[in-house]
């Protein structure tokens, strides 16, 4: 059920602003047809949580373009021009260096990095805001930005890294597969984090876009000896405070058509 101003709302009355098959029509028609009730302070609220969905989808299928590869923290590697790389295998951005051409360099450049899937997951969530936000805002949003996992990511973006229960996973939802019988010799394939995209297809860094199956399938291939259970899928989610970086937007937008109440 979608409630604005906590009145209930058709859903046809947004979803018709959308394509057909569209990534934003799928997910009014998931979050309508809930038992779930999903709050808007506002209408712009709600798009903005539908346009950054779409990003992180986007910014997910191009970062699985680039030639940005997989290695293990200790050999992980950054463009030194934008980047320093920490004894953690982490990257931090360099004095004086722009924070979006930083990120735009990682999909432009992706040959001179390499890291673990949850810097990927990290960068496809920066890359999807620099592509709302535009380089102003963004850069002073995110003025000093640390690559790596949960634990570095900026306040602004804090709740991807906490996992929590969802009646729906939606598209552009950060999701796990956990392969707890892994071999110890290759824990990197302990799971694999990945980006929730459309039509039931999931990215994740060093595996690439496939179907659960295919991901569950890849991962098995690293499990230990007489092992007897299978990576699964797990059901819980993780994802941005959408409506805290809609008002981010709309405070430095204050012109957006639209930005009404419902």
């Amino acid at each position: 059920m979608i409630l604005i101003e906590n009145k209930p709302v058709e859903a046809d009355t947004i979803s018709n602003q959308y394509p057909e098959n569209s990534i934003e029509r799928d997910i009014i028609n998931k979050i309508s047809l809930s038992n779930e009730k999903y709050k808007y302070d506002t209408l712009n609220q709600l798009k903005f949580e539908l346009r950054l969905r779409k990003e992180i989808v986007n910014a997910a299928k191009a970062l699985n373009k680039s030639s940005f590869s997989f290695e293990v923290f200790r050999k992980s590697k950054c463009n030194p021009a934008y980047w320093e790389r920490t004894d953690e295998g982490g990257f931090i951005l360099k004095d004086g260096v722009k924070p979006s051409d930083a990120i735009n360099d990682i999909f432009i450049h992706g040959s001179k990095y390499a890291s673990e899937c949850a810097t990927a997951l990290v960068i496809v969530y920066y890359k999807a805001l620099l592509n709302i936000f535009g380089e102003e805002l963004f850069n002073e949003v995110f003025p000093k930005i640390q690559l790596m996992n949960w634990s570095y990511i900026d306040e602004n973006l804090k709740e991807i890294g906490i996992i929590r229960k969802a009646a729906e996973p939606l598209s552009g939802d950060r999701r796990y597969f956990a392969n707890p019988d892994v071999n110890p010799l290759t824990p990197e394939w302990q799971g694999e984090n990945v980006i929730d995209l459309d039509n039931q297809l999931y990215y994740g860094h060093g595996i690439g876009i496939h179907n659960a199956d295919t991901i569950i399938h890849a991962l098995n291939k690293y499990r230990k000896k007489d092992a007897d259970e299978s990576a699964y899928l797990m059901d819980s989610v993780a994802y941005p405070n959408f409506k805290k970086l809609s008002d981010i937007y709309y405070s430095h937008n204050t012109s957006v058509v639209g930005h009404v109440r419902w």
